[in-house]
């Protein structure tokens, strides 16, 4: 069933896992890269998302050494930055496209870009263009503070990764300070379309549940509706789904990317409604 939202108010990140919460949904969280095939394109996608069952959208910035991400997102992330996408680019979109969407979209970027232009002046830019979420994949728990309390004053969720190997301990420490929702990485390795999920994802929501009430997010690796619905059973409050897209929206003509993400993502929310 395609899912229409009516209102243009944007939530939090948190605010949109308590709405879904209170209606036993779990929430569909696709992953694009911005400029890849155009920022049209981008633009475009978003709200395709946003009308055919996106809860939140995670939007990654091209970046030259994107150290967690797949061959898939690499190729995206390399076309984009070939093109001459910048930030600033990025940021034009989420501006653009944030009086016509209604859900909450996630910046996903790596810590140099941040460093490069300075924790605060960064986190006001995002402020300004409309981001409600950030995570970054190379930023270590013991350096986290620095990015998760200027962010959350500006009313930013900053959202940390527990990895297949974390220990309990680091499990704990992650679940305390993660904002928004906790990123449970399902593989060990990087983002990419797999025919089974990792062994450790059950156990570790068990885990997760058990140390806090903060919903978690399954990514890395998900790329069926039955994953995503597997994911669900398992106990998770989101399913995040990125290389998948990225290949159907690269796929062909911008018309036919378009087209083909639409599908897919209300098969998705269906898989998981």
């Amino acid at each position: 069933m395609t899912i229409f939202r009516m209102t243009t108010t944007i939530v939090s990140v948190a605010d949109r896992f308590q709405e879904l919460k209170q209606q036993s949904q779990c929430a569909l969280v696709p992953f694009i890269t911005a400029g890849d095939p155009d920022l049209e394109t981008t633009a475009k996608a978003i709200q395709v998302l946003a009308e055919n069952g996106a809860d939140m959208i995670e939007l990654g910035v091209p970046y030259s050494d994107p150290l967690a991400d797949g061959p898939t997102i690499q190729a995206a992330a390399t076309r984009a930055l070939a093109k001459g996408v910048k930030l600033e680019d990025v940021l034009a979109i989420v501006k653009e496209v944030s009086s016509k969407v209604s859900v909450p979209i996630i910046l996903f970027t790596y810590y140099n870009p941040i460093y490069y232009r300075g924790v605060e002046s960064f986190l006001e830019l995002i402020k300004d263009a409309g981001v409600k979420g950030l995570v970054v994949p190379d930023l270590p728990l013991e350096e986290a503070e620095v990015l998760i309390e200027p962010a959350k004053a500006m009313g930013i969720e900053v959202t940390l990764l527990v990895a297949p190997t974390s220990s309990q301990e680091r499990i704990k420490a992650i679940s305390s300070k993660s904002q928004g929702f906790i990123y449970l990485v399902s593989v060990t390795g990087v983002t990419g379309m797999r025919t089974a999920m990792g062994t450790r994802v059950n156990e570790l929501l068990v885990e997760l549940h058990q140390e806090t009430d903060k919903p978690v997010g399954v990514g890395f690796g998900i790329s069926s509706p039955e994953q995503a619905k597997q994911v669900k059973e398992w106990g998770a409050e989101a399913v995040i789904v990125g290389s998948a897209f990225v290949k159907r929206l690269a796929d062909g003509t911008p018309e036919l990317g378009l087209k083909a993400i639409g599908e897919f993502c209300r098969s998705l929310k269906n898989a998981i409604s």
